[in-house]
């Protein structure tokens, strides 16, 4: 239980945290690292938070790409 609510407020924080145009990569990520999460265990919400960071990531480096 402590994971599970522990994983909701990373996930959470880590969504309120994201801005702009960095938050479409945490949305995408979320919903794909949530259903792997709950496939591989019932970790939807370890899942979201990871995929939102991953996400986030990867958008910021597709647009660091483009930039340069």
């Amino acid at each position: 239980m402590k994971t599970t609510l522990a994983g909701a407020a990373l996930a959470i924080a880590l969504m309120a945290g994201a801005g702009g145009a960095d938050a479409r990569g945490c949305v995408k990520g979320a919903i794909v690292g949530g259903v792997a999460g709950h496939v591989a265990g019932h970790h939807a919400l370890v899942g979201a938070a990871a995929g939102c960071v991953i996400g986030h990531h990867m958008a910021h480096r597709r647009d660091h790409h483009h930039r340069h």
